[in-house]
C-alpha cells in the first residue's frame, strides 16, 4: 500500500478534505497564498500547511508529489 493512501485513511475527514484541496491547488497551478519554499541543496520544494508537509519537485512543467507527511518531532531530523 502506498504511504500517501495510508496517511489519507489515517487522518480525519476534515483534514483529508483540506489536504486534497491543497494538492488540487498545487497541481492546478494556483499557488497564490500557499507556503512553498525550496529545500536547501536539492531540487525539491515543500508546501507547508498546518501539520501537513507536501514534498514535491518539478519535471519540465509538471509537478510530481514525492511525499505527504504529518509534522512531528522527527520530521526535520
Amino acid at each position: 500500500m502506498d504511504k500517501i493512501q495510508k496517511l489519507l485513511r489515517k487522518i480525519s475527514k476534515r483534514d483529508r478534505e483540506k489536504l486534497l484541496e491543497l494538492v488540487e491547488r498545487l497541481l492546478g497551478g494556483d499557488k497564490q497564498g500557499l507556503n512553498i519554499k525550496k529545500v536547501i541543496n536539492s531540487e525539491f520544494y515543500r508546501l507547508r500547511s498546518g501539520r501537513f508537509r507536501i514534498i514535491f519537485h518539478k519535471e519540465d512543467k509538471n509537478i510530481i508529489i514525492d511525499s505527504i507527511r504529518l509534522r512531528n518531532e522527527k520530521t526535520y531530523k
